[in-house]
């Protein structure tokens, strides 16, 4: 349970340093992420963002795990 702590920080970690470079990618504004506008309330819902980087996140873990 350490090791996967400290992987799960130092991924945050190294996504919190590169997220200018990870922004210019488009993550957030894909096709199927929803966004609501309202005067006063904005409300935004990254459906597609979130399941790329699931999709992502799974093959990497399965890669390292064999």
């Amino acid at each position: 349970m350490q090791r996967f702590l400290i992987l799960a920080g130092a991924i945050l970690l190294a996504a919190g340093l590169f997220w200018p470079f990870l922004s210019r990618l488009g993550l957030g504004h894909l096709p199927g992420d929803i966004v609501i506008d309202r005067p006063g309330t904005q409300i935004f819902i990254p459906l597609t963002s979130c399941l790329l980087l699931s999709v992502v996140l799974t093959l990497l873990f399965w890669v390292l795990r064999k």
